[in-house]
This record gives structure tokens, C-alpha cells and sequence, in this order.
């Protein structure tokens, strides 16, 4: 069983959602620190001016954890987001399907990025026809740091492969120990597909909707080619 781990992202990338659709269960981790200019409260969609950065305004002191992470309710930025992406979309030939979504996300006010963060990717996992488990290390309450919280989530949720990021591998990933604990690691090797787009020469790595509201049914597919 191949388990995925990955912090919490906001209007989650192609390779993100790349992983999860790879693996058997993805396991969000939702107990580590908020880290300040990450990709856990922004992300870029492609307007008419291009790559176009979305940032949920956030309040978040030194070394609290994702989970707790409360979100900044007097920026105005869901009414930006909003527009935005109605603005930017609203002749991708797939926009119309997940109009009601959009309008539901930002029509709604959210005091905590979590809660955003989990209540997008639960849609836009099922709207991609991905039928991966999806768990949360919160509720899950699983020790350890670093490498050894990894091993040990996996154990918890049954599996015996780990897909990983190369960088993850090369840089601060502690291969031994999934070795010791008889869980194969598996890298991640994919590149961002081409397919079409709105707004002039194509982006690559841009927020999972732009894939989905430009090519609806054929997202999935279109989205595991790009594994090599």
C-alpha cells in the first residue's frame, strides 16, 4: 500500500495532486509548523496578466502548527480570490461545472486556513475522480519528528511504500530508516504536461483548477502523463 505526505496547500498544485492521485492514501500533514511565503496559503492561477499569485491572509505566530493557523477575516481577500478566478475562468470551457464551488468557497467565511485548506482539497480530489483515501495527521496522533513521524504515519495508516519528492530524498529524507522498518520508498518522477490553456503561451505548475476547469473529465488523465 503506497502512502503520500504532504503539508496542507491552498489551491493545491499539479505535482501535489499528482501525489495523491499515485498513491493509496494521502496523509495531510496538518501538525507541523506554518511556514511563512510557503504554498500553504497561496498559490498561482493564470489570468490575462499571466501566473497570477493568490495569498490567504493569515495570522500565525513562531512555530504554530497548521492546524491552529487562523486566517486574517478583515483583509477582504475572499471577494479578490473570488473575482479573480471568475474573472480569469469564466470562458475555460469547464468553468461552469464548478462555478456553485467557487461561489460556496468564497461566499463563506473561514476563521481557520485548515478548514479551507480541507474542505478544497475534498472537492477538488473528488472532482478529479481520484479515489484515494485521504487522512489527516491530526486526528491520527502520531509521534515523532522529522523522518521518524513519516515511518510511523505510514504504519498507522497500513502502508508498506512511501512516494516521495526527489528533493525530499536528496536534501533532509532519512532513506535508512524506511529501509529499517521494511517500507519501500518510491520517487516521485514527473513533469508538468501541456494541455490547453486560457491567456496566451502555456504555464507550467500552476493550481490544480487551472488544469480542471480547462479540461473537466480529461483532468485525471491529462495530469498522470506527466509521469516519466
Amino acid at each position: 500500500m503506497l502512502v503520500g505526505i504532504h503539508q496542507p496547500h491552498y489551491l493545491p498544485w499539479l505535482r501535489y495532486v499528482e501525489k495523491i492521485a499515485r498513491c493509496d492514501v494521502f496523509v495531510v500533514l496538518d501538525t507541523v509548523p506554518f511556514t511563512k511565503n510557503g504554498w500553504q496559503n497561496r498559490n498561482q492561477v493564470k489570468t490575462a496578466s499571466g501566473a497570477t499569485l493568490l495569498t490567504v491572509p493569515v495570522h500565525a505566530s513562531l512555530d504554530e502548527t497548521l492546524d491552529r493557523v487562523r486566517i486574517d477575516g478583515r483583509a477582504g481577500w475572499r471577494k479578490k480570490h473570488g473575482n479573480t478566478l471568475r474573472q480569469a475562468y469564466a470562458k475555460a470551457p469547464h468553468f461552469e461545472t464548478h462555478a456553485a464551488f467557487v461561489g460556496n468557497v468564497y461566499g463563506r467565511d473561514w476563521p481557520r486556513l485548515c478548514d479551507l485548506n480541507r474542505h478544497m482539497l475534498e472537492y477538488l480530489v473528488a472532482a478529479m475522480g481520484i479515489d484515494t483515501r485521504i487522512e489527516y495527521a491530526s486526528d491520527l496522533n502520531v509521534p515523532g519528528t522529522a523522518t521518524e513521524r513519516l515511518v510511523n504515519l505510514v504504519k498507522a495508516v497500513g502502508g508498506d511504500g512511501y512516494y516521495t519528492g526527489a528533493f525530499a530524498l536528496e536534501s533532509y529524507l532519512d532513506a535508512s530508516a524506511f529501509a529499517e522498518s521494511g517500507i519501500e520508498l518510491v520517487v516521485q518522477e514527473w513533469r508538468a504536461p501541456v494541455y490547453p490553456q486560457l491567456h496566451g503561451a502555456f504555464i507550467p505548475d500552476l493550481s490544480i483548477v487551472d488544469l480542471l476547469f480547462n479540461a473537466g473529465p480529461d483532468a485525471l488523465g491529462i495530469l498522470l502523463e506527466g509521469s516519466v
